[in-house]
């Protein structure tokens, strides 16, 4: 008799299991149950189908030979029975039944099964404010709502809109409504930054300030208090600074799993949410498998479970799953959170931890911040590209690495690379050697990843002192605070000349690099000097200087006027 596989969930990881297994198994009776009608989407490009980018839905749909991903092509193409409109309500574990729901009919029944796979995915957090069920307010929780949020701005229903979150999700949407469209968008964010607890600040602030260029306005540290309605329908959205007028809502503060089906059959789910399962994706029950945005999986770095919901993964745990079900012991052993977004013109990405997730952890965790050239400086196309090494200073260990620069793939592959080694563990010895494919149309001879490694070394060794970008900034918001300060800018004269007409000698102070071995003397000795210069390398080289000197009064501005410049700020001249 062949083996009875049924799959919950037909999104990533359900599809990808099914036809695994029945490329394995032939002869086993495969079965794809799923309670929406459009299943085996890239949910991913939901945001580039609603900018335009992605003309029709039905591309999300379809393979790479241009065939729709229906029920029929699963019947015809790969031998999987699919089941949509039926809903899953109960797993009877000893008797190995599935009870489901058929949506279109409203009858029940029970399907048998072998080995169950629970690819339930994940669901949106909606805030639990007043508006929230008003007509107009949407989350990103399938295709059907992204069809008819984009229904509606093409027959001009749309001419204002409020994302409420200033995660990947809010920004790509924010990005999707302004870009092709020209809908009046604006981000309110709950945290101080964008992406918070995925990049630091400096790279945040430089993704606002893009984001404020294309005309998408951000609120930070404000949260959305109420979304108010006329005649059932959205009108504005209210913080406790100002209310923003709107004719569509997208709520996107989040995603949770969909455990409850697993909970209610009494299999372990985490506290949480997620359902725990081990390296070959069994859960607490041998015979029934988890996968995808469900799932809790370990992270490499910390070695503790983490909840990663991203579609790459999802379909490389779909496969671990049906070799597992085919009897090839195959294990999916973790990964790090690697992370990539284009936003306009620009694209920010990053892998593992960053600072605030590495604290949270129990590390004695640092960060290093350089701005160097993306290929040969002497190549006419260069750009620059901000990066960000988070590392443990005791252990030396690399914990993430995150990076901003103009869009194209040289962000990806920085993010890729950074991503392999520190799923072996790395250490910022390792990093600073780490090989890279150089030719100056590509990169430079020493990478921005070995540069980044290079900072994060000194800073560790403790030959390099630093100060945040943050805490500078928040300085010369206000230099009165810090009297005791003062920047020295070592970049040409006629570079640091409108700083100094601005701000005077007390808190700008001008003394080229190659000036300073024979001027050094003049420097004061009773405030911090702040080494200023446009990338922070010449600023370190002066720090070296001044302390085999005695001077050791000194902190270096890593990033320098290249982090600045992209960052932007009132009190720049």
């Amino acid at each position: 008799m062949s083996e009875k596989i049924v799959i919950v969930g037909g999104v990533a990881a359900g599809p990808k299991a099914a036809c695994r297994v029945k490329r394995l198994m032939p002869e086993a009776e495969v079965t794809l149950v799923d309670q929406d009608t459009l299943i085996s989407y890239g949910g991913c490009g939901i945001p580039y189908y609603i900018s335009g980018d992605v003309a029709d839905e039905s591309a999300l749909r379809s393979t790479s030979f241009h065939v729709l991903r229906d029920e029929s092509y699963f019947e015809k193409y790969k031998g999987v029975r699919t089941r949509t409109s039926t809903r899953a309500l109960a797993i009877d574990r000893v008797n190995k039944k599935l009870r489901v729901l058929d949506l279109t009919s409203n009858t029940e029944e029970e399907i048998d099964y072998d080995k169950l796979v629970l690819t339930t995915g994940s669901q949106p957090y909606v805030l639990p404010i007043p508006g929230a069920e008003l007509d107009g307010v949407f989350t990103i929780a399938n295709l059907h709502k992204a069809i008819e949020i984009k229904d509606r701005i093409a027959k001009g229903k749309v001419g204002k809109a409020v994302v409420i979150g200033g995660g990947a999700i809010g920004i790509e949407m924010a990005e999707s409504l302004t870009d092709l469209w020209g809908v009046e968008t604006s981000i309110v964010e709950f945290k101080k930054q964008l992406l918070p607890g995925v990049i630091e600040w400096s790279l945040s602030a430089m993704l606002c300030k893009h984001l404020r260029e294309n005309n998408v306005d951000v609120f930070l540290g404000e949260s959305a208090l109420e979304i108010v309605g006329e005649d059932g329908r959205v009108r504005s959205v209210r913080t406790p600074e100002r209310t923003l007028e709107a004719d569509l809502v997208i709520m996107a503060v989040g995603v949770r799993a969909q455990s409850q089906l697993a909970e209610d059959a009494g299999l372990r789910v985490s506290e949480m949410g997620g359902i725990v399962v081990n390296r070959r994706m069994q859960t607490s029950d041998p015979s029934i498998y988890a996968a995808g945005d469900c799932v809790k999986i370990a992270n490499l770095i910390s070695g503790k479970n983490f909840y990663a919901p991203f579609g790459s993964l999802a379909n490389k745990e779909g496969r671990v799953v049906g070799d597992n079900i085919a009897g090839i012991p195959t294990t999916f052993d973790g990964a790090v959170g690697s992370f990539i977004m284009k936003t306009f013109e620009v694209c920010v990405g990053s892998t593992g931890l960053s600072m605030e997730m590495a604290r949270a952890e129990g590390y004695d965790a640092d960060f290093s911040l350089t701005a160097p050239a993306d290929r040969a400086h002497f190549y006419p196309s260069q750009n620059i590209i901000c990066c960000v090494m988070v590392f443990d200073r005791r252990t030396r260990k690399v914990l993430g690495v995150q990076a901003f620069g103009p869009m194209g793939d040289n962000i990806s592959a920085r993010i890729n690379a950074a991503a392999a080694y520190l799923s072996k563990g790395a250490t910022i010895d390792e990093f600073a050697n780490l090989e890279m494919a150089y030719a100056p149309p590509f990169s430079s001879a020493i990478d921005t990843i070995n540069a980044a490694a290079y900072v994060a070394e000194n800073l560790c060794d403790g030959r390099l002192r630093q100060i945040t970008m943050e805490d500078f900034y928040c300085w010369m918001e206000d230099t009165s605070s810090r009297p005791e300060w003062v920047s020295l800018d070592v970049r040409h004269e006629k570079q640091a000349e409108p700083f100094v007409q601005k701000y005077g000698a007390d808190v700008w102070l001008s003394l080229p690099d190659d000036q300073i071995r024979e001027r050094y003397r003049e420097l004061p000795t009773d405030k911090m000097l702040i080494i200023f210069c446009n990338a922070g390398s010449r600023s370190y080289e002066i720090q070296i200087f001044l302390d085999s000197v005695g001077i050791t009064n000194s902190l270096v501005l890593c990033g320098g006027y290249n982090v600045i410049k992209r960052i932007g700020a009132e009190w720049l001249p």
